[in-house]
């Protein structure tokens, strides 16, 4: 994704905490501040987490998140391949599980958002992004009444309309990268900040022309009117709304088989889901483990994507597209004032050599 002058005039995602499912807040500086503190030390018991010694490992996930791994979780699987016992704690934020790890208490971090993770990376926390979790850019969207009949092939005639966009999520930073794909010069719209189920309410009645937003707002905006481009096309600008499984960067250099035989096992339910293969089977013991009902689960799940292993490893992915986007999200914090400044890269915050092993090389 190319990083430019857009990017730092937004403040989506400085809300978000890795989906709309989660709210962060906004105390970023509290945040960082908390962060600060012990961010460069591995406890006693973190430092003894090698391969040899290491005999149970405690595992951060998120409830009412249904993700095709928690068939495996609810399997023990994951303890079986692993050789070893593996405890899961469910955490409200992805800022919680990033003070888990520091404190040495969680090993592995499944679907933190990227916000978090890159608040955590900015204060000194070392960590690392092993795999790509989750992606929802179907989630997340901007929708045109039908009226207009405006779509992909002249997105230039939204010029002069009235968009409820929630302002400093990541629906707003999708709306802004659209329009700038687009062409479409933002001080000739008029832009009202409205939370999703307000937009899609506004939509309804014609009081806006198009709206922005995810979850069940962006559903019922559905209901009145058409996306301008798919999760797939968004993602192909560099338009990416997904989480990530993070770990301690000590514990992936001191483990990096037990890290690639986790990324493993979660391929293959990603697999066993992607392929239909699980069927409603899978997704009763799934639903059940995130504590959700089926239809809830069912739709949750169908706006999500898992990337295999051979996708993440590619130059959209672990090999550049994370880091730069983590870039790109680190200005933002920036520029809004929530973090006193960014790093000059993010590299090191991603390491790709577990999911290579877990790929046979």
């Amino acid at each position: 994704m190319i990083v430019d002058d857009l990017v730092r005039t937004l403040i989506a995602f400085v809300r978000q905490s890795g989906g709309p499912k989660r709210n962060e807040g906004n105390s970023m500086k509290k945040i960082l501040s908390a962060f600060s503190v012990g961010c460069f030390a591995l406890t006693a018991a973190q430092a003894a987490l090698a391969d040899d010694h290491l005999e149970e490992i405690t595992v951060a996930y998120f409830l009412e998140w249904p993700l095709p791994m928690m068939e495996a979780k609810a399997n023990e699987t994951y303890a079986k391949e692993l050789g070893l016992k593996v405890n899961w704690f469910s955490f409200e934020t992805g800022t919680a599980m990033s003070a888990a790890m520091a404190a040495g208490d969680v090993q592995i971090a499944v679907s933190q958002g990227i916000p978090p993770f890159v608040v955590a990376a900015s204060a000194g926390q070392d960590l690392q992004v092993v795999d790509v979790a989750v992606t929802y850019s179907e989630n997340d969207n901007c929708v045109v009444a039908a009226r207009h009949e405006i779509d992909k092939t002249n997105a230039s005639e939204l010029a002069g309309k009235r968009v409820a966009v929630p302002l400093g999520t990541a629906a707003h930073y999708g709306f802004l990268r659209q329009m700038d794909h687009f062409g479409v010069d933002l001080s000739s719209l008029e832009i009202v900040d409205m939370a999703p189920p307000e937009g899609a309410a506004a939509l309804s009645q014609g009081a806006v022309d198009f709206a922005c937003g995810y979850g069940g707002g962006l559903t019922r905006m559905k209901e009145h009117g058409n996306v301008l481009l798919t999760g797939a096309e968004k993602e192909e600008l560099g338009i990416l709304v997904f989480d990530v499984i993070s770990s301690p960067a000590a514990f992936v250099a001191e483990n990096p088989d037990i890290v690639a035989k986790f990324i493993e096992v979660t391929a293959a339910a990603n697999s066993r889901w992607t392929s239909g293969e699980g069927g409603d089977e899978m997704l009763t013991v799934v639903a059940k483990e995130a504590g959700m009902d089926l239809d809830a689960a069912r739709a949750a799940i169908s706006t999500m994507g898992f990337p295999s292993i051979d996708e993440q490893l590619t130059p959209k992915w672990m090999e550049g597209g994370i880091q730069t986007f983590m870039k790109g999200v680190a200005e933002v914090f920036v520029s809004a004032g929530s973090i006193d400044s960014a790093k000059d890269n993010y590299e090191d915050n991603v390491t790709a050599e577990p999911m290579k092993i877990a790929n046979g090389g």
